[in-house]
């Protein structure tokens, strides 16, 4: 029978209410396990049972390697939860070797004015596009942000923003289309780049181009020399 040894944390630790004022980080393992198992079985409270299951396997490789019987051999654990536990170290190791998804890589803005192109120059109204790149230029993101009346597509940065730092984005680039088919710039579209632009630059996220796409031709602010006179 594996030795039981009671955990020295105080019956009265709420590990949930932890995680949600100081992080999930801040965390020991014994309390991030306790939130797993949810609740405790007789005679343990669910921090004593975390505790003990520690206690049997003292890093967290060994508790990765247990198998369901070694698990099971520990008083409160069962049947059930030990695969629930198996579950959950699997799923934390297919997590640990996920890569961020990449949608391409952008190489000019001609070329993704080409791929959007056929896609945006029939609708009605503007959509406002935002693509989010990693260091290399490639799309880890994309997301349609506004879709407007036909004269109009507003976004306020922080929703642009907002999605860079979800996504760890280093550099975005916004795309929208006139559905008159001139891609000419507005007055409306000058000063909405100019302050994505200045907001890219205090959050050390960089707008690399603002795309207008209308009928067969487009736009690119950047290649027209905004950002020069900015």
């Amino acid at each position: 029978m594996i030795e039981e040894k009671r955990s020295v944390i105080p019956q009265s630790s709420m590990p949930r209410e932890r995680l949600v004022d100081y992080g999930a980080e801040a965390l020991s393992n014994q309390e991030l396990l306790a939130i797993l198992l949810r609740t405790g079985s007789r005679p343990y409270n669910v921090m004593e049972l975390s505790g003990l299951i520690l206690a049997e396997f003292p890093s967290l490789y060994d508790l990765k390697a247990a198998s369901l019987n070694e698990l099971q051999q520990i008083r409160g654990v069962g049947e059930i939860r030990s695969i629930e536990l198996k579950a959950m170290m699997e799923l934390g190791s297919r997590i640990h070797q996920s890569l961020q998804p990449k949608y391409g890589k952008i190489r000019s803005s001609t070329d993704l004015a080409m791929q959007l192109m056929e896609e945006l120059k029939d609708y009605q109204q503007e959509h406002l596009l935002c693509l989010y790149l990693n260091t290399k230029n490639e799309i880890v993101h994309r997301q349609t942000l506004f879709i407007g009346s036909l004269n109009q597509s507003i976004a306020h940065p922080r929703e642009i923003f907002r999605g860079a730092v979800r996504h760890s984005a280093a550099r975005i680039i916004i795309v929208h289309n006139h559905p008159s088919g001139d891609p000419t710039s507005s007055a409306n579209d000058r000063e909405f780049t100019k302050r994505l632009k200045a907001c890219g630059e205090m959050m050390g996220i960089e707008l690399l181009d603002h795309l207008i796409i209308g009928h067969e031709t487009y736009v690119s602010l950047r290649e027209e020399g905004f950002w020069e006179r900015l």
